[in-house]
């Protein structure tokens, strides 16, 4: 007995040991700046970041009335709106396509799997470039004159196909991995059964992969609604004018720029509780759309 139990303490020592370096990590950068962005948003801050006295709701009451920031808010429901379905469309209908293993199946997987081997700040540069209305490839190819992310009217749209394109990469690769892992005899029971293709896509290989789609909608809602801003500053856009504005461009501008840390928390804030009733929403959902059992 004394042989098992000083076992049984040496490997909850060592499992503690491993499990600290993140748990530190964590707090550090996780719980700590949440928790200080809470504190933030209900406080007086100056200029250099030092909490000066309770504000109350005196933060959120300024933030909510400025004129910028409904547009804001519209702006990051719009992203997300577009990117989500559509990236989910897109990769899961290449997943389709290439769902059956050939002889060129590694040359489609490396070039519908390329977007995620690429940083943001390289996409946004070849982005700005395809799209510039002097020398870019997108003007020249279709005959027109359009400064894409000059112009407010189509800012907003350049940066949503952007973010679908960053989006295809990982989902495909997701969802690929989901379908080749339906069992062959699921899927010669329904040739046996004489199910056409549609029905077997929509009625049996759907269904099963659905935990992955649910986890593939989830994860790009997260992104589309909290990650806008290092894309939108990296372009350069017109986001001063408020055309591609979103609560996460607010934030940084905010904080950063002017120094705002009490409009900064609060927008940071408010984007935090957004995304987590959507994501509390899709639990819901997923309740009586997702099936776990094969």
């Amino acid at each position: 007995m004394g042989n098992v139990s000083l076992r049984r303490r040496k490997e909850r020592r060592r499992i503690f040991l491993l499990l600290l370096p993140i748990v530190l990590f964590s707090l550090l950068f996780v719980y700590y700046p949440f928790l200080r962005t809470v504190v933030n948003a209900f406080s007086r801050v100056n200029s250099k970041g030092e909490i000066r006295g309770f504000a109350g709701l005196e933060n959120f009451r300024y933030t909510y009335s400025r004129p910028d920031f409904l547009p804001a808010l519209i702006h990051t429901l719009t992203i997300a709106a577009i990117n989500v379905p559509l990236t989910l469309f897109i990769t899961l209908s290449l997943a389709l396509l290439t769902e059956k293993s050939r002889r060129l199946s590694p040359l489609f997987e490396s070039l519908f799997s390329l977007p995620m081997a690429v940083s943001m700040s390289a996409a946004c540069m070849i982005f700005k470039s395809m799209f510039s209305p002097s020398v870019g490839f997108i003007n020249y190819f279709f005959s027109i004159k359009c400064g894409w992310y000059e112009s407010s009217e189509t800012a907003l749209i350049s940066c949503v196909i952007l973010t679908i394109w960053m989006g295809i990469g990982f989902d495909y690769l997701l969802l690929l991995s989901a379908l080749r892992g339906i069992p062959k005899s699921v899927r010669e029971a329904t040739m046996v059964d004489g199910i056409s293709l549609w029905r077997r896509i929509f009625l049996v290989e759907i269904p099963l992969i659905s935990p992955t789609i649910f986890y593939v909608f989830c994860t790009n809602l997260v992104l589309a609604l909290m990650t806008s801003a290092p894309m939108i500053i990296i372009m350069g856009v017109s986001s001063a004018s408020g055309a591609t504005n979103t609560l996460m461009s607010m934030m940084y501008q905010s904080g950063f720029s002017s120094s705002d840390y009490g409009l900064s928390a609060v927008m940071s804030l408010t984007a935090f509780v957004l995304t987590l009733s959507f994501t509390i929403l899709s639990f819901v959902v997923e309740k009586r759309r997702v099936h776990y059992d094969a």
